[in-house]
């Protein structure tokens, strides 16, 4: 046999022993790329308990702007810490997404190009390095108790022809996933505070007074003042002046009372808190531009005065809350977007001569009046314009109808 017939029998049989190769163990011939499909992305994380933090930062690609979020377990306290240390309650709420996002596989790879991020939406968003402004994901980071990482995500765009899948990347790598979940932790404050702030159930209320007016901060005086009074027995809605109700706005502010959410807080100074808890103001520099910043002046006599007006809230067991509107806010406090929000500044009194007016329980009315002072003393509020709308009625609320059309 001569040497290129020798040659070419070898390469043959090579060829062979490849093509039978490829046949009995076809993962060989799997790319690179495809090495870690199926895979779980933190199989060490495998208990929905252990996160004790959770960071959330969102993008706005109108303003460019990282928009970070960040609750944690305090001395055994949920607070948001990226907010004041707001205290909150988030029950199961952090168990139920580290459960969602514990189990993510590596379902299917997508790219492994630096240059496919901003396409999928998997570009890090407290990523200062990178050039583009558009293509920023959601990332969502979990960490344990001693601050090490459980797990860490890119959350990007939903993938196209594929419900229920949206890309994903591991911050610091390159490759991108498609992957199935459902798994959108958000990143704002509203959206993990306790639902309702003030919680006054519509059928303890027996009196609201509305006031509406104009100040003059300089002089310390109020102009063209209106007053709406309502009261309420055994479900049924009257205006003190004995005109005609208008429920639907009469029901809406109601609901507002009961289900107040609040989208953002403010600090208040020390002092200030401090007196609040004993039902006082004391009136020092620090606590006069305090006020004065949120949109609340002092008179010489003391009196306090709301840029928006006020209202007072008086239920069956002594208790008269007060709500103080403010000045709208600036807008969202990470990025700067233009609000319709106010700030609201709440106060609680109880009067036992009311409580036995109404046949309420005078005991629980004044415990609740100590815990609502503690837990509202801390913070200006921040509510929303259509919630603000709602309270703030005027005329409207007791005006009669527009007589029907003549024919």
């Amino acid at each position: 046999m001569t040497e290129t017939v020798k040659t070419a029998a070898l390469v043959g049989a090579a060829l062979v022993l490849a093509i039978s190769a490829a046949v009995i163990e076809p993962e060989a011939r799997v790319p690179a790329i495809m090495s870690d499909q199926g895979e779980a992305f933190y199989p060490a994380f495998t208990d929905a308990q252990a996160p004790r933090t959770i960071e959330v930062v969102d993008y706005d690609d109108s303003t460019a702007t990282a928009l970070p979020l960040k609750v944690q377990l305090q001395q055994g306290k949920w607070v948001i810490a990226s907010r004041y240390n707001y205290r909150v309650d988030i029950g199961d709420r952090l168990a139920k997404t580290a459960a969602a996002l514990m189990y993510l596989k590596k379902d299917m790879v997508r790219s492994d190009s630096p240059l496919d991020h901003a396409k999928y939406g998997v570009v890090d968003p407290l990523d200062e390095k990178a050039s583009g402004l558009t293509g920023r994901g959601k990332r969502v980071t979990l960490r344990d108790a001693n601050g090490g990482v459980l797990a860490d995500f890119i959350l990007g765009k939903p993938v196209e022809g594929k419900p229920g899948y949206r890309y994903v990347r591991v911050p610091g790598q390159k490759r991108t996933y498609a992957v199935k979940t459902d798994a959108d932790p958000s990143a704002r404050f509203a959206d993990w505070v306790n639902a309702g702030l003030l919680r006054i159930a519509s059928a303890s209320i027996r009196k609201v007074t509305i006031n509406r007016y104009n100040i003059d901060p300089t002089a310390g005086r109020m102009s063209n003042a209106e007053t709406t009074v309502l009261t309420q027995d055994k479900g049924e809605w009257k205006a003190a002046a004995g005109e005609k109700i208008r429920l639907p706005a009469v029901h809406a502010m109601a609901a507002a009372l009961d289900g107040l959410k609040i989208v953002d807080v403010r600090p208040k100074p020390p002092g200030l808190a401090a007196g609040l808890r004993h039902e006082e103001l004391q009136l020092t520099l620090e606590t006069a531009l305090s006020l004065q910043k949120a949109g609340y002046f002092f008179t010489p006599q003391g009196r306090v005065f709301s840029s928006e007006g006020d209202m007072t809230v008086e239920t069956n067991n002594g208790l008269m809350y007060s709500l103080r509107f403010g000045d709208v806010t600036a807008g969202d406090t990470k990025s700067g977007a233009p609000s319709d929000n106010r700030n609201l500044f709440v106060m609680v009194h109880f009067d036992a001569a009311k409580a036995a007016a109404y046949g309420g329980d005078a005991g629980a009315g004044e415990r609740t009046a100590r815990e609502l002072n503690d837990r509202f003393a801390d913070w200006y509020y921040v509510i929303g314009g259509k919630d603000f709308q709602n309270l703030r009625l005027g005329r409207e609320a007791t005006a009669h109808p527009a007589p029907p059309p003549s024919r």
